[in-house]
């Protein structure tokens, strides 16, 4: 879910006119696609990670979606939407017609409410709802209009709808106070999951009643989930899947030859970032600022980059990455090199005992994190300042590990959720944020709501660059690097380079036989 600032087809192979056609013998044939990210939960309200929103953007809708490339929303469930009023703080949306879901219930303006309703109130610690902070309330004024009203001006309202947080639910099969079980989803996306096993595939059927902002619906789909990024290799090499994304190993990705006739090859520059995060609450070993600031004098990006992920990714020195509006340097500017003297000149100053001791803990399976995590323990321990105990977990118990506050220190992955610099904000910095550190900053909190006053989002520039200076101050995170984006599939199935544009969706339709 990234911003895409350049596309680079790395392998291109020449296609004549008879084969822009797909051939009949493989027009129902199922493409499979595989994967690492594994899928947190079924229900909308209890997920809120690149996994479960790649499938949710091919199964649900939501009132809005992204073009390819697209930075500004587009209707798909709704036939139009805008905001009322001056001020930002109300945004009222008309439902297309004839939306059904799989029951063949007409879709109405009381399923929208129901399904923004339902993620504030489940507030599931896995879940969306922080995305929805500014929402006071919604009203169904219709059977077509529905009406968001907001507690403060928020030009980013329409980007939140548009993701997977908005996907539209039938309020006849979803709880209203808790997340539905079962492998089951009824939803009115250009796709319907037709079985479900968890942690192992995800089967997909074009959807023919949908209508949105798609003109037609795409192949068969088989979604194949793998626990670590080897064994996603080896499925890659044993060509049991046809197309491979997200996240094939540095190993793999460094010795892909884009003139190799059996594949395409898709590389581009992402937003998708990779931080260190630091429990700041008082319990914590890492509670003083002084604390967090000695590790941010002791983590080699440039080191983390060329070995353990062997040039794959870039190192990077900032809350906002490369190519995003608002992006600076900060933690460059304020930690330029490894210092060991600097960081024990602070650890004195916070009349700690040395070593200082504190847990780690990482997502197993989701790429180069156990080796990251060894890399990271060699490089902080250095100069015996800290004592790191490293763990890896299951990604849904480490998910809510870090919920719960339950580890010191831990490195995720952040798929933008739209593309804006916003999604870098709350998210992430403000009081109460999903990686819930426990870090809280009055003045943080105010400049990300004053950033969304601004319908101009390069207005926003300087509220954002203030953010980052005091984030590398206070140290709740400790930016590691931003990736490049892969695809590889195989030589006959196309569209791969357009299933994944850093806007949020997973254009699992985009893809087809050649």
């Amino acid at each position: 879910m990234r911003i895409l600032v350049t596309l680079l087809v790395l392998a291109v192979v020449g296609i004549g006119g008879w084969q822009l056609l797909p051939s009949q013998e493989n027009k129902d044939k199922t493409i499979t696609v595989g994967t690492t990210d594994a899928v947190t939960d079924l229900d909308p309200a209890g997920a809120y990670d690149a996994g479960s929103w790649a499938l949710f953007s091919n199964v649900f809708q939501s009132l809005l979606t992204f073009e390819p490339g697209g930075v500004a929303p587009v209707p798909d469930a709704a036939q139009s939407c805008a905001f009322q009023g001056s001020g930002l703080r109300t945004y009222q949306c008309t439902l297309r017609s004839g939306i059904t879901f799989p029951s063949g219930r007409a879709m109405t303006a009381e399923d929208v409410k129901y399904s923004f309703d339902r993620v504030k109130k489940i507030n599931s610690d896995t879940g969306p709802s922080s995305l929805f902070s500014t929402l006071a309330s919604v009203t169904a004024d219709s059977a077509t209009t529905v009406t968001f009203h907001l507690t403060s001006g928020d030009a980013t309202w329409p980007l939140k709808v548009a993701t997977g947080a908005g996907s539209i639910v039938d309020k006849e099969k979803y709880p209203a106070g808790a997340l539905r079980t079962g492998t089951e989803i009824d939803g009115t996306g250009p796709y319907r999951l037709t079985s479900y096993t968890k942690d192992e595939k995800a089967v997909l059927a074009p959807n023919g009643h949908y209508k949105g902002y798609l003109s037609g619906s795409g192949r068969p789909i088989e979604l194949r989930y793998y626990t670590d990024s080897a064994k996603l290799d080896s499925a890659w090499k044993a060509q049991q899947v046809d197309v491979a994304t997200r996240n094939l190993s540095p190993g793999v990705l460094s010795r892909l030859n884009p003139s190799d006739p059996t594949r395409r090859v898709t590389e581009s520059d992402s937003s998708e970032t990779r931080n260190l995060y630091l429990n700041t609450r008082a319990n914590s070993p890492l509670h003083d600022a002084r604390v967090r600031r000695a590790m941010a004098w002791l983590v080699n990006r440039e080191r983390l980059a060329a070995t353990v992920y062997q040039g794959t990714v870039d190192p990077l020195y900032s809350l906002i990455p490369t190519g995003i509006t608002g992006h600076t340097t900060s933690f460059f500017d304020d930690y330029p090199t490894q210092n060991l003297t600097r960081a024990r000149e602070l650890l004195t100053q916070a009349g700690v005992s040395l070593p200082v001791r504190f847990t780690f803990g990482y997502g197993i399976g989701h790429g180069a994190g156990a080796e990251e995590a060894a890399a990271l323990k060699q490089q902080l321990e250095a100069g015996g300042l800290f004592k790191v105990d490293v763990k890896g977990y299951e990604w849904t118990d480490f998910q809510k590990r870090w919920a719960a506050g339950k580890m010191d220190a831990w490195s995720v992955g952040w798929v933008a959720d739209y593309p804006d610099p916003d999604t870098f904000g709350a998210a992430l910095v403000g009081t109460g944020s999903t990686m819930s550190t426990g870090y809280s900053n009055k003045l943080v909190d105010q400049l990300i709501l004053d950033s969304q006053q601004y319908a101009d989002r390069s207005r926003a520039s300087k509220d954002f660059e203030d953010i980052q200076a005091d984030v590398a101050q206070d140290v709740p995170l400790i930016p590691l690097w931003q990736r490049k984006e892969y695809v590889v599939s195989t030589e006959d199935v196309g569209g791969s380079q357009y299933l994944d544009d850093g806007t949020g969706v997973f254009r699992l339709w985009r893809l087809t036989w050649i």
